[in-house]
């Protein structure tokens, strides 16, 4: 009786461990789609922790939808339309997400800490479970803020390299005689598929509908937040608002684009040196010092003793 009933046992854990399993994978199998301005659905992962937490946002929507938490709902909104992510994920799931981390992925993390020192309670993990614990807790609470920020930076940096080539592109159209908008449905049509292009021709989808070219710039530029696309956005509302010739403004921007690229890589190259002072001096420089003088000390330390 005794045996059946531990079978019994087994088997329903054993299940129940199936069934948890089978859940999770469904899960991070799931592919979310996000439309795009042209109609066509393409694939964006959302990491594997966010799908698995997704369900149970909608809790905690109550808590992030209060006044207090408005400004914190706003930004969030806004970096998520700029990354790219606008219909996937909204303020208050993030926000959701960032409170559903340290509680579960705690109490998870704090479940294995627990298992850890039962197992090797000699650990260096077991014997500072509490500090462990609290490292932990700060990187489950402060992750959707990193990983956003990751992917805003990224986003941003493909816009930033590809814009120059496609104001050059626009520039030797309109000067071959094309208007303004046929040249940009062109540059569209005949470049591959980057968050740049993705931009551009939700512009135009929202020109077609009717939405002044104004607006639809303004609207971009707004959507994006990002200072070189604003200047472009800007500097082609005032040549439409003064009749000024778009090719010329084009080709300016397109020179000023590359001039702050490269700018951009002269920072990056002297900021270099400074970059690797910590390295040198946490890492290589010890290493180098006891190689030199470890010899040395135990000459002096044998001579002596």
């Amino acid at each position: 009786m005794t045996e059946t009933l531990g079978l019994l046992t087994s088997i329903a854990w054993a299940l129940c461990a199936a069934g948890i399993a089978w859940y999770c994978l469904n899960i991070l199998q799931q592919i979310t789609y996000v439309t795009l301005a042209d109609g066509r659905q393409q694939e964006r992962k959302l990491p594997a922790i966010f799908r698995l937490l997704l369900p149970f946002a909608p809790n905690l929507y109550h808590v992030v939808t209060r006044p207090a938490f408005e400004k914190a709902r706003v930004t969030a909104d806004r970096k998520l339309v700029a990354a790219g992510f606008e219909g996937l994920l909204s303020g208050k799931e993030f926000l959701a997400l960032k409170l559903l981390m340290p509680v579960i992925c705690g109490a998870l993390w704090f479940a294995l800490l627990r298992l850890i020192s039962v197992l090797s309670p000699q650990s260096e993990i077991a014997k500072n479970t509490l500090l462990a614990f609290l490292l932990g807790l700060a990187l489950f609470y402060y992750y959707p803020l990193l990983w956003l920020r990751r992917v805003l930076r990224a986003r941003h940096t493909a816009i930033q390299r590809a814009l120059p080539f496609v104001l050059d592109l626009l520039t030797l159209s309109v000067e071959a005689g094309m208007d303004f908008m046929s040249a940009l449905q062109r540059n569209c049509e005949r470049r591959k598929l980057d968050p740049l292009n993705e931009e551009l021709i939700r512009m135009t989808r929202e020109i077609q509908v009717g939405t002044p070219r104004r607006t639809a710039l303004r609207n971009m530029a707004q959507r994006v937040d990002l200072g070189d696309l604003r200047s472009v956005a800007h500097a082609l509302i005032q040549a439409d608002e003064l009749g000024v010739s778009i090719g010329a403004i084009l080709r300016i921007q397109s020179d000023q684009m590359r001039a702050r690229r490269f700018d951009r890589a002269e920072k990056l190259a002297n900021e270099a040196p400074v970059k690797m002072l910590g390295p040198l001096m946490l890492c290589i420089f010890p290493a180098v010092f006891i190689i030199l003088l470890g010899p040395i000390l135990q000459q002096t330390l044998k001579s002596l003793f």
